[in-house]
């Protein structure tokens, strides 16, 4: 006989504590199968077969097994494609409803909608949930019921929404009975989903509250071992809380408050102008501008073998842990499409191919705001100078020299652009088009 459950789907919240969807089906009252789904939908449009990410989220589910055997139940992990594997758990249980929280992309839309259709036939029910963010699509409006469009004034509103908000803890740590009792079952392994292990290591979901005390003084030094949180994977894939983690940014650091702020901007940007999913830009006019995209240079770049150190530091930091420090993305993606007037959806697909904490509302916006065709973006005329962003924030070369050791040896390439003809190039590139507009 069928047992009568509900599922809840772990997608982008891999953790038992404070999780807004988990703690509605701990408490629905009917026995919780956990799931997870290896998307073969995903997975399959991944060329690296030792792509990183799928290594942490590999990891992070074995996690969440043992602690969810620790209380009697088993995660159920499947690999292919999610309405097959919804068909399927029809056929072995009576389903009442299934839980799960938002997830904001195109793509997940389109899957959720069809899978909701599919629970609806079958007389069950899909409820979502705000899980991911502090404040989603219609909850930050501008007086006028508009969304913004410029971040200090929202960001200004987001802090007023707040006041009227408090932070609820969801203790969906204290409800683990409520799952499903069945004996362990087995996880794939990696090889079996088609990848293999990676070297490269993943940081910590431990906050250090001294990291973010200190945020505001050390973030655009990129030599500082911790400048930084490094807790951008996390945040994408769900092992920490995002209200947990902003309730420690209200006490301790405004700034670092401000970039979990940026992280509601984008995916708020993301929902009102989805426009921006399809390889448009944000402002229509920038569509126009006409790109050099030589593959050449662009491969420099990639490299990190452009001549223009600070660059070549940071690509290949990312090249080789799947991190990059936020001020060297801005000097890196300035330099792609301005000085090489190369087109910013080649450097945005690159970095969402290596980076760790890859989250297309967050790296669309920036690579658009460095391209000056997204919203609040830095204007056409600003290019960043790579030997001034230097001498202010690696300018004892510490950074540089790490990544770059051949640095004043015969080695290490001459620059493939000079940096005041191509800052006058792009001007009038970008002008030529945006004067007519």
């Amino acid at each position: 006989m069928k047992a009568e459950v509900n599922i809840f789907w772990f997608r982008r919240d891999l953790r038992l504590t404070d999780n807004t969807a988990l703690f509605h089906a701990l408490n629905s009252g009917i026995p919780v199968v956990p799931i997870f789904i290896f998307d073969t939908n995903i997975l399959d449009d991944l060329d690296d077969k030792t792509d990183a990410r799928v290594n942490f989220i590999h990891a992070s589910v074995q996690n969440l097994q043992q602690q969810l055997i620790a209380a009697g139940a088993s995660l159920e992990v499947y690999y292919g494609k999610p309405i097959a594997v919804i068909e399927n758990l029809l056929e072995k249980y009576i389903i009442k409803h299934l839980f799960t929280n938002h997830d904001y992309e195109p793509y997940a839309q389109n899957r959720d909608a069809a899978v909701g259709a599919l629970l609806e036939k079958k007389g069950a029910t899909m409820y979502t949930y705000k899980d991911q963010v502090i404040f989603e699509k219609n909850e930050v409006l501008k007086d006028d019921g508009k969304p913004y469009t410029v971040f200090t004034p929202y960001s200004k509103k987001w802090k007023a929404c707040l006041k009227e908000n408090t932070f609820y803890h969801f203790k969906s740590e204290t409800l683990l009975h409520a799952f499903f009792k069945q004996t362990p079952k087995a996880i794939p392994s990696l090889e079996q989903i088609g990848f293999s292990k990676t070297n490269i290591p993943f940081p910590t979901k431990e906050t250090d509250t001294t990291i973010i005390k200190q945020y505001a003084l050390q973030r655009d030094f990129p030599a500082l071992k911790n400048g930084t949180s490094k807790l951008g994977i996390h945040l994408r894939f769900g092992t920490i809380s995002i209200r947990a983690l902003a309730r420690e940014s209200i006490i301790l650091s405004e700034t670092f408050l401000n970039e979990l702020i940026w992280r509601d901007f984008y995916h708020m940007i993301l929902w009102h102008f989805p426009h921006i999913a399809h390889g448009k830009a944000f402002r229509a006019e920038y569509d126009l501008i006409p790109w050099r995209n030589e593959e050449v240079l662009f491969q420099h770049w990639c490299e990190g073998k452009t001549g223009y150190p600070i660059v070549d530091a940071g690509m290949r930091e990312l090249n080789t842990t799947g991190f990059m420090h936020n001020r060297v993305r801005m000097i890196t993606a300035s330099f792609l499409t301005k000085h090489l007037l190369i087109d910013w959806r080649w450097g945005e697909a690159y970095f969402a191919k290596k980076l760790l904490d890859f989250d297309f509302a967050a790296n669309n916006g920036g690579w658009q705001w460095a391209a000056g065709s997204g919203c609040d973006a830095a204007p056409y005329f600003r290019v960043f100078n790579p030997t001034l962003q230097t001498e202010k924030f690696d300018k004892q070369l510490i950074y540089i020299n790490k990544w770059v050791p051949e640095l004043n040896s015969f080695n290490y390439p001459k620059p493939i652009v000079n940096h005041e003809l191509a800052r006058k190039r792009a001007i009038e590139v970008y002008s030529s088009v945006l004067k007519k507009q």
